[in-house]
């Protein structure tokens, strides 16, 4: 068990990574594991599109920070609002430069399409982790609304996209942040 621990610890969100890209085989690996996950009456709803081609990557973060602005725009109260900035600046890549980007995704009339992905997530995650390698989950990475460019990935009609999580070797692994107290509302005996 205390090896469940460290790795527990050494799973950090990473956003800075080496320049070498990630075996295309071990990335298989990873997500072959990550569907070890439990699922809504175990119908494993989850998709996956893997993208290693860095000038792909930046074409999705342009397109998502036009969408993502156009979102504040409409509704500047958003608590994205605060990312405006970034969002503006060219040099930005919300995929922070990541040598792989994994979207998890799912048919979007899935009820349950957000548990069940966000646990095929977090096996990911760790199955990486595992591995030596960095993760981060890019919520806005979501937002992915050209037709040309969802049709370029791969993205089927009628999907949505709950985790892109990008995937590489850290540059350093950031020591764990304190946690508060867990808040047991009530125990009922």
């Amino acid at each position: 068990m205390d090896d469940f621990e460290a790795l527990l610890k050494r799973r950090r969100s990473i956003r800075e990574f080496e320049e070498r890209e990630v075996p295309l085989p071990l990335i298989r690996e990873i997500i072959k594991e990550s569907t070890l996950a439990p699922s809504a009456s175990h119908g494993q709803p989850w998709h996956f599109i893997i993208i290693t081609n860095r000038e792909v990557m930046k074409r999705i973060s342009d397109e998502c920070k036009r969408g993502l602005l156009r979102q504040i725009e409409l509704n500047p109260e958003l608590a994205l609002s605060g990312y405006k900035a970034a969002l503006e600046d060219t040099s930005f890549n919300i995929f922070y430069n990541a040598p792989c980007l994994v979207y998890i995704m799912g048919r979007a009339d899935v009820g349950s399409l957000d548990v069940d992905c966000a646990l095929a997530a977090s096996y990911l995650m760790f199955c990486a982790a595992r591995r030596g390698l960095g993760t981060c989950w890019i919520g806005l990475g979501t937002i992915l609304q050209d037709p040309a460019l969802r049709e370029e990935i791969g993205l089927p009609e009628g999907h949505r996209i709950v985790a892109p999580v990008i995937v590489g070797y850290p540059e350093a692994i950031p020591e764990p942040l304190p946690r508060e107290e867990p808040k047991i509302l009530k125990i009922v005996s």
